[in-house]
């Protein structure tokens, strides 16, 4: 594989003005379609095999025209001081906002009068509205949200307070400005890393072209394979830093063949070609453990999942394409100001002194030996690092490995469901209708669920439907209406209004009461009991996921520690790797549980309403952060390999690793937490836990497993670390990775010694002295 990527580096870096411009041209067609595809007009959310979805399949079916999965909407009503909602005046207000609704817009089913349908808190000084629309939110037309949000306008200028709840004003969520600060973060990053504006800014550059790219195609396909909202924002978040962090690689590994005395065509392709090799298979396991998401079944999420690994696909491609291109571009300012002026130095001594290209080779070579004595007399942070971590190896392993436990002793108590209109910020008019229900009627209002009866098989269907409004009263909730029947008298809807909130674990223990009391009804009657609603289907998903979060876990780390023996050629480096892994996502999943759940330091990171954690989330997070995690475990321990087959001591092939590694580790690292960070500023609840999690999960990852257990575990281990059984390192395919063959015939072909042939037209000095390599 090395091989063929250094081919490929060289081979963009000549055609680089070709290549851009299909780039270029593909980000224009990308933007063109998303420009131009019309609106997504559906986005569906279906959970097969549970209750819930098949309710829903039944009402479609027996109430054909009821549109049991269209949007909804509550304008709630709340009178002045020392007024009631039944005075006069506010009634005739809000009789009036009914007719308006009504006939507002043909996409309204029903529009449910709150003085007959009983909607009027005991106090008198709240009402709503219940409004149906026979679409679902995302088909709703910019005309029918209008007319939605000027009904009460009226009543609000006669000093009644009214407010807007229900997914009929859903919109797309925006991040806010905290997501550029996390680019910027980022540059600043880069620019301290590199010394020079033109190496900060290429990562930056290609990974916003990936992000364009990927992006302007789940905009442009939204519609016709039924995206999310949310897709765009989380392939934005993944693509946008595995884009940097892939780039990061190749420009840092191609400055450092700059530094050893290469052309700028062969530092290209080597860059590709080691580097390259790394980025490969850290971005096939991102894609392998997003594609996985799709074990789960839940279409959304496989949805999301596809879209997310898309986009790290087009980075990986554009870090092995575009990237040496550009490097092609840049020429001599990739460097630093020092290491420019210090080139253009040997540069004006080489003209005075007419020297040989033999001579330059030996004195590039005795300048590279006198760079290593340099770094040896003052090591870098990341080589004292190393040595002290060599010295008190136990203490380290020690202090990490408790220190994220009892970060993770949150973890224990982890309850995941689905946010509702409670998780919105205080200032939307979502929020407000929620809170304004919940004090009027009871917290048991914003989330009615749904009973659903298919008497199909009952000899008498409508007493069945009596006793189970007898079952679901005596369970203790708030209002049971009387079952309403379809025409055929065969599946009556009942609703259920329970005590607390959607959210509850109170509101969940009613779900599963009366799906146990429906067991018995269906032996003694022959009727089936459903419960669904948008409440009881949040319900069944939290479980699914729940249910499916151990295997997927089981496969991840399964999968991680195969890949990584097949890089290692070992046994005991994937096995520490994997369990490394597992810390650091329990670590994380006990943060997100401490802030989100408990409410520890919410309102520093915008929390107004504690709750479940989202359903989605800790699958989610461990496919990213797995892809992630063996992405800083490449490069930092293939350095260490390398050097220990080439002869180093394993303590020394530490330090080595920790020389060349931990500086680009660092700052990628630093990277993806700040454009993961940049997403906590964002009004969707969904979307801030993601970024949360993802930046501390990054955070745990790279700073304590891989920067200290892992060379922790590895000093104790010593030579055993890289063992490997003779008939397993047979049967193993050697995927070169570290670019040892490559090495070797660079090192032994003929091509390695090739002398300059053609100039470069774009105002670099690339050669093409090694070009009979790509032939071969």
């Amino acid at each position: 594989m090395a091989t063929f990527l250094y081919k490929l580096g060289r081979l963009t870096f000549r055609r680089r003005r070709f290549v851009a411009l299909i780039w270029v041209a593909l980000l224009a067609l990308a933007g063109f379609g998303a420009a131009s595809a019309s609106t997504a007009t559906s986005s569906s959310f279906s959970i097969p095999g549970t209750e819930a979805q098949r309710a829903f399949d039944l009402l479609e079916q027996r109430f054909p025209g009821a549109s049991a999965d269209g949007a909804t909407a509550r304008v709630v009503f709340k009178a002045p001081e020392g007024e009631k909602v039944t005075d006069a005046a506010n009634k005739g207000e809000i009789t009036g906002i009914v007719k308006e609704l009504r006939s507002g817009s043909d996409q309204v089913a029903q529009v449910a009068d709150p003085f007959e349908a009983q909607a009027v808190s005991q106090d008198g000084s709240t009402a709503y509205i219940s409004v149906s629309y026979k679409v679902n939110s995302m088909e709703l037309t910019d005309q029918t949200r209008d007319a939605l949000e000027e009904a009460g306008k009226d009543a609000q200028g006669s000093g009644m307070k009214v407010e807007i709840g229900g997914d009929a004003l859903q919109v797309m969520p925006h991040t806010g400005t905290a997501e550029i600060i996390g680019v910027v973060i980022a540059a600043i990053v880069l620019v301290i890393t590199f010394g020079s504006l033109i190496a900060a800014g290429l990562p930056l550059v290609t990974a916003l072209i990936g992000v364009g790219i990927g992006v302007s195609l789940i905009t442009a396909l939204a519609n016709v394979l039924d995206l999310g909202s949310t897709t765009p924002i989380l392939a934005s978040m993944i693509g946008l830093a595995v884009g940097i962090d892939y780039a990061l690689f190749i420009v840092s590994r191609y400055r450092a063949e700059l530094a050893d005395g290469r052309e700028r065509e062969d530092a290209a392709g080597r860059a590709v070609g080691t580097a390259g090799s790394a980025v490969v298979f850290a971005g096939l396991t991102v894609v392998i453990a997003l594609v996985g998401l799709a074990v789960v079944n839940i279409p959304m999420l496989t949805k999301m999942g596809f879209a997310a690994a898309g986009t790290v696909a087009i980075a990986v491609v554009i870090a092995l394409t575009l990237v040496p291109a550009l490097l092609g571009f840049a020429g001599k300012r990739v460097m630093g100001r020092k290491a420019r002026k210090g080139a253009e130095a040997a540069e004006s001594t080489d003209a005075k002194g007419a020297k040989t290209p033999s001579l330059d080779k030996a004195e590039d070579t005795a300048k590279a030996k006198d760079t290593t004595k340099g770094a040896d007399a003052k090591p870098n942070m990341g080589t004292r690092w190393a040595r002290f971590v060599l010295r008190r190896p136990v203490w380290v392993m020690l202090v990490g490995i408790l220190g994220l436990g009892v970060i993770a002793v949150p973890a224990a108590s982890l309850e995941m469901g689905l946010p509702d209109d409670g998780a919105q910020p205080k200032s939307t008019t979502q929020r407000q209708a929620y809170d304004m229900l919940s004090d009027g009627f009871g917290p048991g209002f914003n989330g009615p669920l749904m009973v659903v009866m298919d008497g199909k098989d009952s000899s008498d269907p409508k007493a069945a439907a009596e006793r189970v409004s007898k079952e679901i009263e005596s369970i203790g909730v708030v209002a049971v209406t009387p079952a309403r029947f379809n025409k055929a008298g065969d599946t009556a809807m009942i609703t259920v209004i329970p005590k607390d909130r959607p959210s509850s674990h109170a509101t969940e223990e009613v779900v599963h009461d009366i799906r146990d009391a429906g067991r018995d009804i269906k032996a003694d009657t022959g009727a089936e009991v459903l419960v669904t609603g948008a409440t009881a289907m949040n319900i069944d998903f939290s479980q699914k996921m729940n249910d499916a979060l151990v295997p997927y876990l089981a496969l991840v780390v399964g999968l991680a520690f195969l890949l990584l023996m097949l890089v290692f050629r070992s046994i005991l480096v994937p096995l520490k790797a994997a369990l490394g892994f597992l810390l650091s996502v329990i670590a994380a999943l006990g943060a997100v549980v401490a802030v989100f759940q408990w409410g520890w330091l919410g309102s520093l990171f915008g929390v107004e309403q504690t709750g479940p954690i989202m359903s989605m989330m800790p699958i989610f997070m461990v496919g990213v952060v797995f892809g992630l995690a063996m992405d800083y475990e490449v490069f930092l321990v293939t350095r260490m390999r390398e050097a220990y087959v080439h002869g180093e001591s394993p303590g020394q092939a530490i330090v080595t690793g920790f020389q060349h590694g931990a500086r680009v580790v660092t700052a990628a690292a630093v990277i993806m937490m700040a454009v993961f960070a940049g997403f906590i500023g964002s009004s969707e609840q969904m979307v801030k836990m993601i970024g949360f999690s993802l930046a501390v999960a990054v955070l745990f990852d790279a700073f304590v497993v891989r920067m200290a257990i892992v060379p922790a575990v590895l000093a104790l281990l010593g030579r055993k670390a890289w063992w490997l059984p003779r008939w397993l390192d047979r049967a193993l395919p050697n995927v070169d990775v570290e670019g040892e063959k490559l090495q070797k015939q660079l090192t032994e072909g003929p091509a390695a010694s090739g002398s300059d042939s053609g100039s470069d037209s774009d105002g670099g000095d690339g050669h093409g002295g090694e070009r009979e390599l790509v032939r071969v």
